[in-house]
């Protein structure tokens, strides 16, 4: 199954892919299932489909994509994740993974700009894949921890790399207001591979091709990092593992890539969708 969240009229709206395309209703339809942050803590996917897909037909072209989790209580990333990203950044290829948060409220959708900030230049592209946590777990077993993924979605984890890398932790540079993307459709783990395995992930600005991976080479897979996150914490249902980024990222390249306003950043994994942002500057 897969759902994108949608406003349309001045409403919220979810759709449903269906067979004839997008199907969905908007929040004063007497049917109206929820949200996906409601749905994914219910597990009820397959219902909502169901009534969604009974709804009217959707016209993607003309709606404002929403972020299909607005209310994760953890957004939990993953750092050097590809052992080529970990040696194109001069670091170590980590023997656990290497994590640090974003928030819900510094992400935009699919079609919203990212905004350079007006104290830096150094505004980097991260196309990623996102687990999304279905059901709430501690000290999963890795045998065990798909059985805790609900479904994927696509990241664009934006950095500001001078900010980033003042410090050894990394949350001030990760967290500018507008500067990270997610979306644009959930898709439920059923339709991919296990564990989203064996994926292209491609990055491009301005159409030329700057990361281009596969989602095999992930160091730590998706249920080693649920796993792993696990140890200490409860994962619960809306929780996102971003699970890293590939090689090919601006600011390690000679000369260096970075966003600037004017550009269109596009995030693309095979099977899960395409992510498509502008970027200006803050005003």
């Amino acid at each position: 199954m897969r759902f994108v969240g949608y406003l349309a009229g001045g409403l919220e709206g979810l759709a449903v892919k269906t067979a004839a395309g997008w199907h969905g209703l908007t929040v004063d339809a007497p049917r109206w299932p929820g949200d996906l942050d409601a749905i994914v803590r219910t597990g009820r996917f397959e219902a909502a489909a169901e009534i969604l897909a009974g709804g009217e037909p959707v016209d993607m072209s003309a709606v404002t994509y929403l972020l299909p989790f607005r209310r994760s209580g953890k957004v939990l990333c993953v750092g050097l994740n590809y052992a080529d990203h970990a040696s194109e950044s001069k670091m170590e290829v980590p023997s656990f993974p290497t994590v640090f948060v974003r928030f819900n409220r510094n992400l935009v959708p699919h079609g919203a700009d990212l905004i350079r900030p007006k104290v830096s230049e150094m505004f980097d592209y991260e196309g990623e894949l996102v687990a999304v946590i279905g059901k709430a777990g501690r000290a999963i077993p890795i045998e065990r921890a798909l059985d805790h993924v609900a479904g994927y979605t696509i990241f664009n984890d934006g950095s500001i790399r001078d900010y980033q890398l003042r410090t050894n932790q990394w949350t001030i540079g990760k967290n500018f207001d507008n500067t990270g993307a997610m979306g644009p459709e959930f898709v439920t783990a059923d339709e991919l591979p296990a564990g989203a395995a064996g994926l292209r992930l491609q990055t491009r600005l301005n159409g030329e091709i700057l990361q281009d991976a596969n989602t095999d080479q992930l160091i730590f897979s998706i249920a080693d990092l649920v796993s792993k996150l696990s140890i200490g914490m409860t994962l619960e249902p809306g929780d996102l593992i971003v699970s890293g980024t590939p090689s090919g990222v601006g600011f390690a390249r000679d000369p260096k890539i970075l966003m600037k306003p004017g550009d269109i950043c596009e995030v693309e994994i095979e099977k899960v969708g395409l992510l498509r942002n502008a970027v200006s500057a803050e005003a």
